[in-house]
């Protein structure tokens, strides 16, 4: 067997299904399977994908593992030539697997490829490809010399902004919302640690990954990454977790530094932590809370399909209160642009909204609707038919 998807997901059913359906047609020509790993998500994610999608095989988890241990559920229950670890909040291109693929049966020197990344509005996600957290990167991302030098080799190695997004180049991380890797890559350097249990196992794998001699590689085949949709990142465990992971990986991996060293590294890590988690509150004290439908109902939305579906479509934004429009209109602003993913590819929804990024008038977020679910789906909210 070629390759084998491996998907875990918890309490996002709308987005699996949708992240699913591109995979699916990822796959055709390809030998391959497709393995979803649901963490206890009690919404019917399961039920409802496997009515879906038969010919995907699904193990049911009684708790929530966790990233890294429900992925290496999936990786030991396989026995492919390649894996590809991917985010339920994602949405392929058609080319996705045959590119990864054809890159690294081409170059025996590549372990593990990471692609090119998309907000829902279209912007490059930096996080496509990033440099090993070394002590110094950690400290120039924390204190904001990342931030002010972007460019710079030294100080902005962390998010690596000074390599052409548009070129195949080696990295040093890849991100674990779409990491493809060689299984005898794997074999050598272990599965994920389960000491992450969510943030930092990408990292830390790709750091092992890349003790084994195999290159971690960059291409620029775009996928959209709705970031973090079953996370809530306002929460203090989101921010306890995250800034947790950063910790566990300096302990790791560079435990001959002093103690003397490693209290100020560690107070740094919590400090950013506690101080990020203060921030959020404050500005919600100060900051009128807005559902998203809420922010919705203020937006316009262009509706994109085929004749059957847009009036379906039409009805959704009729019962919800939102403004839409059926063609485009030169002379208004559109906040949201939906696609009938069986009328456009997801190579060309992806192509399109990155374009309509390029705008910089203008932020147009993606939108995209399904016969099969019959819903629209953004980043933040889905909206049903009745």
């Amino acid at each position: 067997m070629k390759v084998t998807v491996i998907i875990v997901n918890y309490r996002v059913k709308y987005y699996l299904a949708q992240c699913l359906h591109s995979v699916v047609k990822a796959m055709e020509g390809i030998e391959g399977q497709v393995i979803v790993v649901d963490n206890d998500s009690q919404d019917d994610s399961v039920g409802f994908n496997r009515q879906l999608y038969p010919q995907v095989r699904f193990i049911e988890n009684k708790e929530n593992m966790g990233f890294a241990r429900a992925n290496n559920v999936a990786i030991r229950e396989s026995d492919s030539e390649y894996v590809l670890l991917l985010n339920p909040d994602t949405i392929v291109n058609e080319r996705l697997l045959r590119d990864c693929i054809d890159l690294l049966d081409g170059n025996p020197a590549i372990g593990a490829a990471g692609v090119r990344m998309l907000c829902e509005n279209g912007w490059f996600a930096p996080e496509s490809r990033r440099g090993v957290p070394t002590p110094f990167t950690a400290f120039c991302k924390m204190v904001g010399l990342t931030r002010l030098f972007p460019q710079s080799r030294v100080f902005g190695r962390y998010y690596m902004k000074y390599l052409d997004e548009f070129a195949a180049t080696p990295i040093e991380i890849i991100s674990g919302a779409c990491m493809f890797i060689r299984r005898s890559v794997l074999n050598e350097c272990g599965l994920l640690d389960e000491d992450f249990f969510m943030y930092g196992e990408d990292i830390d794998l790709s750091y092992r990954m890349l003790q084994t001699g195999k290159q971690n590689y960059y291409i620029p085949s775009r996928i959209m990454h709705y970031k973090g949709e079953s996370t809530h990142k306002n929460s203090f465990r989101y921010v306890y977790v995250f800034y947790e992971a950063m910790y566990i990986f300096f302990r790791k991996h560079y435990s001959n530094y002093n103690w003397i060293l490693s209290i100020p590294i560690r107070s740094a890590i919590y400090l950013k932590g506690a101080s990020e988690f203060v921030s959020r509150k404050v500005k919600g004290l100060f900051e009128k809370p807005m559902t998203v439908l809420q922010y919705m109902q203020g937006a316009r939305f262009l509706l994109k399909g085929s004749n059957r579906t847009l009036e379906a479509m039409a009805a959704i934004c009729d019962q919800n209160h939102l403004a839409y429009d059926i063609g485009e209109n030169q002379t208004v602003r559109y906040d949201f642009v939906v696609y009938d993913v069986d009328e456009y590819s997801y190579e060309e929804i992806l192509e399109e909204i990155e374009r309509k990024a390029q705008d910089k008038q203008t932020t147009v977020h993606l939108a995209t609707y399904s016969s099969r679910l019959d819903c629209i789906l953004t980043a933040g909210c889905v909206l049903e038919n009745g």
